[in-house]
Formats: structure tokens, sequence, C-alpha cells
């Protein structure tokens, strides 16, 4: 722990201009050499979020209406499925979803410059959400959307590229998810992501060793004003790196309380392994827990009972078996039937188990493999079907937007299937449509 005594009040609210980034790289240069910042120094005025600073520009144009027909709805909340279906799509929402005589009145107002996409035969639902991503760039965000993934959950970036991410639909709707973004990794090992923000220079000194729980809360709540809508922190440490411990602790129950509350209702995503790990950061009170493999029943029970959510990432987790590296591939072997029955265990016990890849820049996992592993390991395809839909939209609050469901006046985001994920949850990857913020992403249907 820091020995020092430093503020954890407000973060300073001030835009990043050029001006403050020259001030905190004098800041670094200067904390390099002669060690820590004086109190006063990390206790200034809180800073805007990003959504509340001007815009330099009017909101994008809206993509035109689009039509889809003849596939098959299928309801995630329910598993009711509606045949010879058309869902209408127009001023980014779903106008009309339902059988042709209900969306007769919507399909007339879309006008006879509508895009019709042709999905006889096929299966159509709403757009896919991942729960766990690491998204840095355009490309990155594209890949995501090409396997279905119409709104996900950052789980944190190197330089708030989450964060300008989360902003893109707002102009240029198709070029990336929904995103909740997260921020910096409210992690021990900062590194370079302490020049992201010259509001960090305080940390600087630290920077390879953020344990306090003070400044814990102080990089919380500069994620918080620089617009991250949650937070992710971290009990031990990767499982995918061969010369560390998944097991070790990292962040206790004290650490992690510091983090929930500067969080201040942002939803806190917790990365935890060891059962020690994962029992304190559900008892500090995080939102979800993420990969769990050594999650024990007393736990499960207490998540259950709390409302703390499951994201496993099992199919990442068990692909380390395929690792060229002895050590990963140990690992893999070992803590993909560990997992997978402790996925099984959860939802058994009452806890929503939600999908996430784990995915990380290019090397993109279609969200369907993921919800392909939760079915294989005993939650079945419509709980398979719900853990990318409804269950994650319901932890990310926007359940009510109709992110998870076609309803009307609901996002417009929606994939098309070439078969039913309720017979076959493989289904789920053979995406041939994604429609994003009602702009056409991908159309393998001509």
């Amino acid at each position: 722990m820091c020995e020092h005594d430093h503020s954890i009040g407000p973060v300073p609210s001030r835009p990043l201009e050029r001006r403050h980034v020259l001030a905190g790289a004098a800041a670094l240069a200067g904390l390099g050499l002669t060690g820590m910042l004086p109190a006063a120094a990390i206790a200034a005025e809180p800073a805007a979020s990003p959504a509340s600073l001007p815009l330099q520009r009017g909101k994008g144009e809206r993509p035109g209406a689009v039509i889809i027909e003849g596939g098959t709805l299928i309801d995630p909340g329910t598993g009711h499925a509606t045949e010879d279906a058309v869902v209408v799509l127009a001023d980014g929402m779903v106008q009309a979803a339902g059988t042709r005589d209900e969306t007769r009145k919507a399909v007339r107002e879309a006008g006879a410059k509508a895009t019709r996409i042709n999905a006889h035969g096929k299966f159509i639902l709403p757009g896919f959400v991942d729960a766990h991503v690491h998204a840095q760039t355009f490309q990155d965000a594209a890949l995501i959307l090409s396997h279905g993934a119409t709104t996900v959950r950052s789980g944190s970036s190197s330089f708030y590229q989450d964060i300008a991410l989360a902003r893109v639909p707002h102009y240029a709707p198709g070029l990336s998810p929904r995103m909740h973004a997260a921020g910096l990794f409210v992690s021990p090992d900062q590194g370079d992501s302490i020049l992201a923000d010259p509001d960090l220079a305080p940390l600087a000194a630290r920077r390879r060793q953020l344990t306090d729980p003070k400044d814990l809360a102080y990089l919380t709540r500069v994620n918080r004003s620089r617009g991250a809508t949650v937070i992710k922190t971290r009990a031990n440490p990767r499982a995918g790196i061969p010369d560390q411990d998944p097991r070790e602790l990292v962040y206790d129950k004290e650490q992690i309380s510091a983090i929930v509350h500067a969080a201040k209702g942002a939803g806190v995503l917790c990365h935890a392994y060891s059962a020690k790990g994962i029992a304190g950061a559900v008892a500090a009170g995080v939102k979800s827990i993420e990969h769990g493999v050594f999650v024990d029943e007393e736990t499960l029970v207490r998540m259950a009972r709390r409302g703390t959510y499951f994201s496993p990432t099992l199919f990442g987790i068990a692909g380390m078996a395929d690792s060229g590296n002895p050590v990963l591939a140990a690992r893999g072997r070992e803590y993909g039937p560990i997992l997978a029955a402790a996925a099984r265990a959860a939802n058994e016990l009452g806890v929503t188990v939600i999908g996430g890849t784990d995915s990380f820049g290019t090397d993109v996992t279609p969200i369907g493999d993921e919800a392909d592993a939760l079915a294989e390991a005993g939650l079945g395809k419509l709980k398979a079907l719900q853990s990318i839909t409804t269950a994650p939209a319901k932890l990310l609050g926007v359940e009510r937007d109709g992110v998870g469901r076609l309803v009307r006046h609901g996002v417009a985001d929606v994939v098309v299937l070439d078969r039913n994920p309720l017979e076959t949850s493989r289904a789920l990857s053979e995406v041939r449509v994604v429609i994003a913020q009602g702009a056409i992403v991908r159309n393998d249907l001509g």
C-alpha cells in the first residue's frame, strides 16, 4: 500500500486541451525525478463527461428505411417464433415487427424507396450483445459487428479508445457497436496508460504498482469523468500470460470496494479466477464476475441473492487448450471443464449467465461461439440465446431501449441467421445479415 496521505477528492473537470496535455507531460517529467505530488494536486475540480461537452457538428444522417421480410422472427425473451414475419426499420428505430398484417401500415409508410431484404427460409433476431470485448480501432469495431454483436460492453482500452468509439454511432451509424465503455483498466500496472490523461499525472510515480484504495478510487473517478459508463478491475492476474499465476490475489475486498464506491452506480466488471478473489469481489459489490473459473457454490449462492452476473468467457478460456504454449495449453485443458461446470452450476442456482468473448483487437471471437459453448455447458438453447440478448441488455440497463428484442420503437439492430438457434445453438455463429443503428453493416443475402 502507498504510505503517502493524498486526497481522494474529485478529479479535474476540464476537457482535454493541448495546454493540459503539455501540463501533464511536465508533471510526468517532474514526478519521474522527484517522486510524489502534493495532496492538493489530486484534489482538483471534477471533469465534465464527454457526453456533456458541446458537439462540434450536427448529428449524422440517419440511414434510410429497411424492410426485412419473409423470415421467421424469434423473440429471445420468450422463444416465440413468428413465421413469414416482417421487420420495418426507419429513423434509427424499429417501426414494426411481426406478421404481415401487423406490419402492413409500417411497410406502406416506409415507402417504395426502402431497402428490402428477402429473408425467406432464414431467422430474424435482434442484434446480439457481447458483454466483454476490448475494441480500440475502427477495424476492431467492424469485426465485432460483422459477427452480429451490435451492443458491447468494453473490458477496458489503453487510451480511452472505447469511450471515443461509444460516440461514433451518434455521427456515423454502422461504424461501431453501441459501446458501453470502461476507459482504463483499474489494475496495478498502468504503465504508459497514465499518459492517456494529464489528470492521471499524480499517479505516475506509482504507475507500476497501483494498489492504494485512494489511488484506485481516483483512477475510477477520472474514468467516469471522461465518459466511462462501466468500470473494469481485477481480483487476480491473467490466465493468458504463462508467467502469471491466475490464482494469486491482486486486489482484495477493501480495494475493490473503493473502486465500486467511486464508480457511483457504473457497473463494475471484475476479472477474477480464484475462489477467494471472486468471493471478495462479490462481497465488494461488483456487478459481474468475468471468467470465474474457481468460483465455489457458496459464492454462487451469494451472487444469485445479490443479482451479480456471471460472464465466464468460456469459449476463450477453453480454447487455450489449442495454444502452442505448453503452460497455456495445460490451463485450457484444466480450466475448460471446470468453467463449464461453474457456468452450469451458476445457471442452476439462479445466477444470470451472460455471454462475453474477451475479444481483443482484431482477434475477434464470434459472440455466437460463446453462446454455443454455454449451451453445450448445460444452459440450453434458449438460455444461451438470452445470454447474448435479453440478459446482458438487462445488465446494461438498456432493455427498455429494445436492446435484446425487436420491439416497436426499439433500437434498429437486427441479425439474420441461416438456421433456427432454438434448434441448434451453432446457428448463432451463422450470421448472414447485420444491421446496426439502422445501417446495413453486412448483407450476404443480396
